[in-house]
């Protein structure tokens, strides 16, 4: 996807999540160097060989989502969502992004998609 993409996705939010939104996006594609990021079902979508997780801002916080959320761990206890598969971490400040945590619940969610 062309970094146009994602600045298109981003622009329609407030100023704070757009903040989010793009720090999150480094966050993720610094995490490792296979992505394929793309818009799937209208937001910034990350895989390597399946999904693996993908970004969904609204106008009070911004999902970093997992699509095989509920097969992680839970090490920190920040997953939401009841779905049978899919899982959330709600960022609502730009102040609460831990680049270590997060990053960790990236890479065990790229673990799972390379088992």
């Amino acid at each position: 996807m062309s970094e146009k993409s994602v600045e298109q996705y981003i622009v329609k939010f407030p100023k704070n999540i757009q903040e989010i939104t793009v720090d999150l996006h480094h966050l993720i594609l610094n995490t490792s160097s296979e992505w394929t990021e793309e818009i799937k079902w209208g937001m910034p979508s990350y895989s390597i060989h399946k999904n693996i997780c993908y970004l969904q801002a609204s106008k009070n916080h911004v999902n970093l989502g997992f699509y095989h959320g509920a097969q992680l761990k839970d090490t920190y206890h920040l997953l939401e969502g009841t779905g049978k598969q899919m899982r959330h971490i709600r960022v609502k400040r730009v102040e609460d992004i831990d680049e270590y945590t997060l990053e960790f619940y990236i890479r065990e969610a790229i673990q799972l998609d390379q088992s």
